[in-house]
């Protein structure tokens, strides 16, 4: 038995979600005849309360089409300095839109209002870049699976009104955020411009991220998805694999929640770890009282038939998800505790 918790992004699809697939109706997406990718968007929309949104392949490419739809090059986004933008999606801020980003230090991958204020450039300072967007992200990927508290998100959309900001979030993680807290999806819908979710973590679909947004910044989505290659023909099968998820799968992610806790707790009773961040989704980050033992630790457990990412400098993270079975975690609970 391999159990692999290097991310949310390992699942495959379950034999009810590929047979949706498989029954899909299709069309060509170019054309945007696609039946089932048409219904997958209008479905999101409505979810979300805004009026446009478009399936990508990927999130990065969703993430990277926001930025080119809010900026002009040379001007600045002001992110997290752990953010997606910034860290993992290889350097497409400056390469597809020509931006830089402004990053902000910020607690577990969330930030203030009060920091945006003091990030942004004074628009009529011509020697620095022109501030015109905020991005956040939530959950926080590198803040271990933490949650933003809404009542700041409403005060940093309170900035960006006042400074005429555009406003966007990458919602890689925005379903298991709204397993963990009390707000709707609508109720982010209200305070942002543009929203990536993905349906290949925790929702377990094989491909795909949606972007959704108001009317007018989305004019030009479909045209910059062309542009960086995201153009594609009968995605039906994968959109198929979305509307199932959102039938199936998203009740389901406190189980992932609940599962992420047990590991914590027992992580935190090691006399081999330094510390756990505080856990509130699907992410356990730890870290190592000896900095260097990455590398052992990790070959430790994949012996075990473990396999768990390095963050460097001994920190290591897991993540739970749809394939982590109550058998898998049991065994898992088991290899903890006798280290």
């Amino acid at each position: 038995m391999i159990i692999d918790l290097r991310s949310d992004t390992v699942t495959k699809p379950t034999p009810g979600m590929l047979d949706a697939m498989m029954r899909a109706e299709v069309g060509d997406d170019v054309y945007k005849e696609d039946p089932t990718v048409n219904a997958l968007e209008e479905r999101l929309a409505d979810m979300f309360g805004k009026p446009k949104a478009l399936f990508f392949p990927t999130g990065t490419m969703a993430n990277q089409t926001a930025l080119k739809l809010h900026t002009n090059p040379g001007d600045q986004v002001i992110c997290d300095s752990n953010a997606h933008i910034y860290h993992y999606e290889g350097g497409g801020a400056s390469f597809n839109s020509g931006i830089s980003c402004k990053l902000i230090d910020g607690h577990r991958g969330m930030f203030t209002a009060q920091q945006v204020i003091e990030a942004i450039n004074p628009p009529d300072f011509y020697h620095s870049p022109l501030t015109k967007l905020v991005e956040i992200e939530n959950t926080a990927n590198r803040g271990g699976g933490s949650c933003w508290d809404f009542e700041e998100l409403k005060k940093i959309r309170t900035v960006c009104n006042e400074h005429h900001l555009g406003y966007h979030l990458d919602g890689a993680r925005i379903w298991n955020a709204l397993m963990a807290k009390p707000e709707t999806a609508r109720d982010y819908g209200q305070l942002f411009d543009t929203m990536s979710v993905c349906l290949s973590k925790g929702l377990g679909c094989p491909v795909g991220s949606v972007l959704i947004g108001d009317e007018e910044i989305m004019q030009n989505a479909l045209r910059i998805r062309k542009i960086l290659g995201g153009g594609m023909r009968q995605v039906g099968y994968l959109a198929a694999a979305g509307l199932y998820a959102l039938d199936y799968h998203l009740d389901r992610l406190g189980d992932d929640h609940q599962k992420a806790q047990d590991i914590a707790k027992v992580l935190s009773g090691l006399d081999s770890i330094k510390s756990v961040a505080p856990v509130e989704t699907n992410i356990i980050i730890f870290e190592l009282k000896d900095k260097n033992n990455d590398a052992k630790f990790l070959n430790t457990f994949a012996e075990k038939g473990v396999k768990l990412s390095s963050m460097g400098s001994g920190k290591l993270r897991i993540v739970t998800h749809l394939d982590y079975t109550n058998e898998m975690h049991d065994k898992f609970l088991s290899v903890l505790k006798q280290l």
